[in-house]
């Protein structure tokens, strides 16, 4: 009866999937795509997300077949910065979500909602808001605090195995959260003024983090912990280096998802 029925069965296979029978078996072998969370903290370099960092990491995960989806806290940045005049805006306020808002084209959610069952690896870009809005490096170095979620969302992915990426100062939070992670901020010496940020590297000494010497293209991992870091505009080059730097670091956090 069943052989009888074979050749029925293959025409209707054939007909409900769309290249046949090949088309089946090819999609059974096909990997998920991996599922990256970007943790953005507001808009604008000198008190949100860094916002070339954040199009490079996008960019390098759509390259690299990710699904992606944001993700930032749901409190009032430390202060608004007039970034034409370089100085602080006095009498305003804004919400760290409503400014990622914008990098995200509206696509984004409280930082509260982020797991570990959701996402295959997390990474935080830089600019002045990881030091001011995720955590109080700006204002206190070595004895700063990290913002609850925050370092709720690196434990959990650091518990978990799972792979965590950051670049220029979003380093920091790392080497506080996570005690002897190996991170990169660049250089440790200013160079010139090439490396101005330089100082952070002792910072992240201090902090319980070990610091790694790299070029900003470069990407250190830390395969241990499975942190990726690179330096991004803590140097002073052209803006393409710094792209292929972060490419370099999102290869390899796509890398120890494994898929």
């Amino acid at each position: 009866m069943l052989a009888a029925r074979g050749p029925a069965l293959c025409a209707a296979l054939r007909r409900a999937a769309p290249g046949g029978l090949a088309a089946l078996h090819g999609s059974a072998g096909r990997r998920r795509p991996a599922r990256v969370a970007v943790v953005l903290s507001g808009c604008g370099v000198y008190d949100g997300t860094e916002i070339h960092e954040a199009s490079a990491i996008l960019v390098h995960l759509s390259r690299g077949g990710a699904e992606v989806q944001m993700y930032a806290p749901d409190v009032l940045q430390m202060h608004v910065i007039d970034h034409s005049k370089g100085q602080p805006a006095e009498a305003e306020s804004r919400n760290v979500l409503v400014e990622s808002a914008r990098i995200a084209r509206g696509k984004i959610t409280s930082l509260a909602k982020l797991t570990t069952t959701d996402h295959d690896a997390v990474i935080f870009p830089g600019g002045f808001g990881a030091a001011k809005n995720l955590s109080t490096f700006a204002v206190d170095g070595k004895d700063c605090k990290v913002n609850r979620e925050v370092e709720r969302v690196l434990k959990d992915f650091h518990k978990a195995g799972k792979p965590i990426g950051l670049c220029c100062i979003s380093p920091v939070l790392a080497a506080k959260v996570l005690s002897g992670a190996e991170v990169t901020v660049g250089h440790e010496e200013e160079e010139g003024g090439r490396w101005p940020y330089a100082g952070t590297a002792g910072a992240i000494k201090e902090l319980g983090g070990k610091h790694c010497v790299k070029e900003v293209t470069e990407a250190h991992v830390d395969t241990k912990n499975k942190v990726v870091t690179t330096p991004a505009f803590m140097c002073e080059t052209e803006l393409h280096n710094i792209f292929d730097g972060i490419g370099a670091m999102v290869k390899n956090v796509l890398k120890l998802t494994g898929k």
